[in-house]
């Protein structure tokens, strides 16, 4: 817990048995229920995460039959959380545990109602120049959608205050916009933090028709 609320972490997985242990071995002690949902990986991602619920009774494995998308997982974990506080992050060691303190802390002071942490400052690499594009086309068409400024409208390390964690539709990469539009539609708080993030040699599983499922939730919600 951290001040009184109890916080549970999501992580959507697929493919990711070489990261997912060590990114649940940083997860700080506040935290209270930490949620690994494999999305049908051809890996041992859900027997690396098993391994490690075995060990620490605050994580679930979780795992899906076959792989259908970060949306259906994060769902998959809602159903699962517990938190007065439910903060999102990948699985891939771009996202920091040690900075969840960060994105938590303004919900449980009241603050926020939801908070986003932002890619201001990168520590290592730099960020694929197809996913800066994707970022900056993709972040003026909701900013515009939330009549609001939100710096970093696709990061998908966020906290959301129970109360306002939208019902998930989507299935895939869309599904940072959908619950960004549904929860600023009831009125949420939206505040922005700076996190750090680790560029590697990853590949993106983003693809031409994930840009049209998120023109479709723009127009939808």
């Amino acid at each position: 817990m951290l001040d009184g609320r109890s916080v549970t972490v999501i992580i959507p997985a697929y493919n990711e048995e070489k990261n997912i242990g060590e990114v649940l071995d940083r997860i700080p002690e506040f935290v209270d229920e930490v949620i690994v949902v494999d999305d049908g990986s051809g890996d041992n991602t859900y027997s690396v995460a098993y391994e490690r619920a075995l060990r620490n009774p605050r994580i679930k494995a979780l795992k899906l039959e076959k792989n259908s998308g970060k949306g259906a997982a994060m769902r998959e974990g809602i159903k699962h959380a517990n938190g007065d506080v439910v903060v999102f992050m990948d699985a891939d060691g771009q996202h920091l545990p040690e900075e969840i303190e960060k994105l938590v802390r303004p919900i449980v002071e009241g603050k926020a109602d939801i908070v986003i942490g932002a890619r201001k400052f990168e520590v290592a690499g730099k960020r694929p120049i197809h996913r800066r594009l994707s970022n900056i086309i993709t972040t003026r068409l909701i900013r515009l959608k939330l009549g609001q400024y939100v710096y970093d409208t696709q990061s998908g390390f966020r906290a959301y205050r129970r109360e306002f964690l939208p019902e998930i539709e989507s299935d895939r990469y869309e599904v940072e916009t959908e619950m960004l539009i549904k929860a600023a539609k009831k009125g949420a708080r939206i505040k922005e933090v700076p996190v750090s993030m680790i560029y590697g040699n990853e590949k993106s599983n983003f693809k031409f028709e994930d840009v049209l499922r998120f023109l479709r939730v723009l127009i939808k919600f």
